[in-house]
C-alpha cells in the first residue's frame, strides 16, 4: 500500500505520520522547500523508502507519491521561478 499525502489545519509539525491512515499530514502553509524536505525525511528515514536522486518524492514501496492538487500547484509555482530543478 503506497503512502498518501494530504494537507491538514492546525498540525504541531510540518509534517507528521500517521500510521492508521497510512498517510502523512502536512500542515497548510508551510513553506513548500521545508514541506518537502519534512516529507522526505519522513518517507526515507522512518519508513526506509529508497532516497530519491531528482526531486521526486518515492514510497517505500518504489512508486512515486502523489502530492494533493494544492501542493502540486505550490511546487509548480517553486520550481518555475527558480528555474530548472
Amino acid at each position: 500500500m503506497c503512502i498518501v499525502i494530504s494537507v491538514a489545519d492546525d498540525l504541531p509539525k510540518i509534517a507528521i505520520w500517521d500510521p492508521d491512515e497510512v498517510s502523512i499530514l502536512v500542515a497548510r502553509g508551510t513553506a513548500t522547500g521545508e514541506l518537502i524536505r519534512e516529507v522526505a525525511a519522513i518517507l526515507t528515514i522512518d519508513l526506509g523508502a529508497p532516497a530519491s536522486v531528482d526531486d521526486r518524492l518515492v514510497c517505500f514501496c518504489g512508486t512515486l507519491v502523489q502530492l494533493p492538487g494544492e501542493l502540486t500547484a505550490l511546487v509548480a509555482a517553486v520550481d518555475s521561478s527558480c528555474g530548472p530543478v
